[in-house]
């Protein structure tokens, strides 16, 4: 799942997976990836925004993770997408219950070994 409210990232990542023979599901904010947990979508990682308006990435991910623990679900991998570049920021993205960082803007290396770190079959 792409969670990010920028339609240029939401369109050069979804490129980039879609190249590696992956399906993705796009939402624009960290509500709307909220929502589609709850429903029942259980995709394979999240990248997930930071900064969005609605909810942003940080409270989507406490969200997230207080709904599998609470529905006794496996943990998604969730990788945060930031400019934020600095160790306190990263800390930051680990504290909300992120599980991993990809910085501004996504190289394809970078995204490769996020894809390799969390999804078997990438």
């Amino acid at each position: 799942m792409i969670v990010d409210d920028n339609e240029i990232n939401r369109i050069v990542i979804e490129t980039l997976l879609k190249q590696k023979g992956l399906t993705t599901h796009i939402v624009v904010d960290g509500k709307q990836a909220v929502e589609c947990i709850a429903n029942g979508l259980c995709p394979d990682l999240i990248l997930m925004d930071c900064q969005m308006p609605v909810m942003d990435g940080f409270d989507a991910t406490r969200h997230i993770r207080r709904w599998e623990s609470e529905h006794y679900k496996s943990r998604i991998p969730i990788v945060a997408l930031t400019a934020a570049a600095f160790d306190h920021d990263r800390q930051h993205c680990f504290d909300a219950g992120m599980d991993d960082y990809l910085s501004k803007p996504v190289s394809i290396t970078e995204l490769r070994e996020i894809l390799k770190r969390w999804i078997d079959k990438a």
